[in-house]
């Protein structure tokens, strides 16, 4: 492994694209970091839960917001609603939807989530 490394999300590893969404992968050996765009209109339990085939989400989403607002409700915390300068920790058993009519833009850190969300894995 190189001491120094860097990557572009303009150029990434991997790109996942269910319906509204964007997961652009960046992968730096066992590291991975994830820029995710959601489209206005998009809801976890309408565009994810069918591929996650699970009731709410099961990933453990470590991030921070670049852009665009989304709702987060889990039933043990209630709900907020995070943007642009937020960082956020958000654990398994959540449902999330994009607020208004601008993408949300987040980028993810923790790797295991940037493996799987997406992909018919743990989400």
């Amino acid at each position: 492994m190189l001491a120094l490394a860097k990557k572009s999300f303009h150029h990434p590893d991997e790109v996942r694209t269910p319906p509204l969404t964007r997961v652009e992968v960046i992968v730096f050996g066992n590291a991975k970091a994830a820029r995710m765009t959601l489209q206005p209109g998009w809801h976890w339990a309408e565009h994810i839960k069918p591929v996650a085939g699970t009731p709410t989400c099961q990933s453990h989403h470590v991030g921070t917001v670049l852009a665009g607002q989304l709702r987060v409700t889990h039933p043990d915390s209630g709900e907020i609603e995070i943007g642009p300068g937020d960082a956020y920790e958000i654990l398994p058993g959540h449902d999330a939807w994009v607020v208004g009519d601008e993408p949300f833009v987040g980028l993810e850190f923790e790797t295991t989530t940037v493996e799987e969300y997406a992909t018919g894995g743990k989400h």
